[in-house]
């Protein structure tokens, strides 16, 4: 009776000394995950004060000394696991270079939509419409629209207006010679003045009453047949490419043509859009109030910078999160190859690591010596990533479906902002995946660490 009762006290502080420690992780781990989220939302001013007070504490501190020595006989080590180390590098690097790109993508076709229009202009939609294509203005609406105050005149003393049209159409790419969707902009005569950004580089403007076109440079990149001197056939009638212009913005996707013209060849008897010239600072207001005051005149107004801004909300957004999705794939790949690495470090510094503490050295200095290894080489990866990112991918032109179901060309826009992201998370992952081989070197009994030696 007296071993089951010794046994059963022995079993309960096993169970007890199991769940301690597995709480204890647990802490752990959720420390770990709070600290992650905290650093990758950190300002750079704040990682800049860490940093120095980091250096402080290693210059200035008996453990911060200790620590450098023990984390600069760890460094001396690296290139006798060159192997491993580089498991380590080059795995973050692709987390960074795949992270960077794909947010560099959002932000290529943010800033593209972004530098469309402005605040002197505004666009007339019909109520409700959240895009041209859904929106119908009809023509006995134009004039009312016209007179309405906060609309700026032309030097002959009309109102500067462009009632528009925008037609989905298919042409081949020049990659695969697959049909894709471009954006026919049926314009008036006065979209020119409204939109001083769009000049013709090649050729001339269209005629008004002629089934004449003027393309977008990223357009004629993209698309087959679009060539200046070229006839393509749009909506069973054969156009002529007349001239080719350059906005630097999301026109640069679009082919131009005479608003009456692209209404008649393909059956529309309305305009979908109406675009205006602000009078002055305060001809928004003026405007939006004039509407709102006309019951006839059931339409919402958008200044053109808000108005293609938003466009670009959704896609930016779904970007965005594939991206951070794919990089916490990845990086959760990457983690564990630290892990493993360090942990065969470690494992093979044993004896050292435990001579160290017989020497005097405390746990806290072997901690961070063995993290500030890791750091290191997850810095290398880092920049490593963020130099691949900006060489392969800043300035890449590319191309996709915009808000209206038509290619949008823009380009990759790898900013100092991404890269610093991308060097953020990549020190996350070298803290990570140094914490737990950390934790575990300055934990390690020390006779039985000189034992196992």
């Amino acid at each position: 009776m007296k071993t089951s009762n010794n046994k059963q006290p022995r079993t309960a502080r096993r169970t007890g000394g199991r769940l301690k420690r597995w709480l204890g992780n647990l802490g752990i781990v959720l420390l770990v995950a709070v600290m992650l989220a905290a650093w990758i939302v950190l300002p750079w001013y704040a990682v800049l004060a860490l940093v120095l007070a980091l250096a402080a504490w290693l210059g200035l501190t008996r453990r911060g000394r200790q620590t450098l020595a023990v984390a600069a006989v760890g460094i001396a080590g690296l290139p006798q696991r060159w192997g491993a180390s580089t498991v380590i590098v080059v795995g973050i690097a692709g987390v960074v270079a795949v992270l960077v790109a794909m947010l560099a993508m959002g932000k290529g076709f943010q800033a593209t939509l972004n530098q469309t229009g402005g605040e002197d202009t505004a666009i007339i939609l019909r109520g409700g419409s959240q895009a041209e294509t859904n929106s119908v203005i009809s023509r006995d609406q134009v004039p009312l629209i016209s007179a309405l105050a906060g609309i700026a005149t032309g030097a002959e003393g009309r109102p500067l207006v462009s009632p528009e049209l925008s037609q989905v159409v298919n042409l081949p790419t020049k990659a695969d010679g697959n049909d894709a969707n471009v954006q026919l902009r049926g314009v008036g005569p006065r979209a020119w003045q409204l939109r001083p950004d769009v000049a013709i580089v090649e050729g001339r403007k269209f005629e008004p009453g002629l089934r004449e076109l003027v393309v977008g440079k990223g357009a004629q990149e993209q698309f087959a047949g679009l060539e200046v001197g070229e006839q393509v056939e749009l909506g069973n009638q054969v156009w002529s490419v007349v001239g080719k212009f350059a906005s630097g913005n999301s026109h640069d996707s679009e082919l131009w043509a005479d608003a009456e013209v692209v209404g008649s060849s393909y059956n529309r008897s309305a305009y979908q859009s109406v675009t205006v010239k602000l009078a002055g600072k305060d001809g928004f207001d003026q405007l939006k109030a004039a509407l709102a005051a006309d019951p006839r005149l059931k339409l919402d107004v958008l200044t053109t910078h808000d108005y293609y801004a938003k466009q670009s909300e959704g896609l930016t957004k779904l970007i965005t999160i594939l991206g951070t999705v794919i990089g916490t794939i990845m990086a959760i790949g990457a983690v564990f190859g630290a892990l493993n690495t360090m942990y065969a470090a470690v494992a093979g510094r044993a004896r050292e690591i435990a001579t160290m503490r017989a020497l005097g050295f405390r746990g806290l200095p072997v901690v961070v010596a063995v993290m500030l290894e890791t750091m290191l080489l997850a810095l290398l990866g880092g920049l490593l990533g963020a130099g691949l990112a900006w060489l392969v991918f800043n300035g890449y032109t590319v191309s996709t479906l915009g808000n209206n179901f038509s290619q949008v060309v823009f380009q990759f826009k790898v900013s100092p902002e991404l890269l610093w992201q991308g060097l953020k998370w990549a020190l996350g992952i070298g803290l990570v995946g140094g914490l737990f081989p950390a934790l575990r070197a300055a934990r390690l009994p020390v006779t039985t660490a000189l034992r196992a030696a």
